[in-house]
């Protein structure tokens, strides 16, 4: 793979998806100082909503990995859409919201969809640390849900 994210996601057979605008009062990436804390990102995929239900009832494990993924593609879309990938010293920390059936336990593999898409992309700036935590109710019933930040120059 290549330093350059945008050449790995051709690489991968993946683009960037269009960014999708604040559902209420707040900003899709916040810089402070050399830090970019980006909201909330949910499987939507250029306006289309994708992967609502539950994991392990409605969505399959291997459907939360992607949808997961997808939530990482809208993170780097806002990325250099408002920061730019050139401005990227790294990925800090990943925050991963799940809602899931109640025998289902497999968060781990369906973050891993998240994880490997930014080391990935962004090779050494990817790696990070991540917290992962299950929720009773995301909105408009999404079963994933990623926030992250990002060092940057600025």
């Amino acid at each position: 793979m290549d330093l350059d994210p945008k050449k790995n996601l051709v690489k991968l057979g993946l683009e960037l998806p269009n960014v999708s605008s604040p559902g209420g009062n707040y900003v899709s990436v916040n810089v402070r100082a050399n830090i970019a804390y980006v909201a909330i990102q949910f499987p939507i995929l250029n306006e289309n909503y994708l992967y609502q239900g539950r994991l392990g009832n409605e969505i399959s494990t291997e459907q939360g990995f992607k949808a997961m993924e997808l939530c990482a593609l809208n993170v780097l879309a806002q990325i250099d859409k408002k920061v730019g990938f050139n401005k990227v010293i790294g990925l800090n920390h990943i925050d991963a919201y799940f809602q899931a059936g109640k025998n289902w336990d497999e968060s781990p593999k369906v973050v891993n969809g998240a994880s490997d898409l930014f080391v990935n992309v962004l090779r050494e700036k990817g790696r990070h640390s991540r917290s992962i935590f299950g929720v009773d109710k995301l909105p408009l019933n999404f079963c994933v849900g990623l926030t992250t930040s990002f060092t940057i120059n600025n």
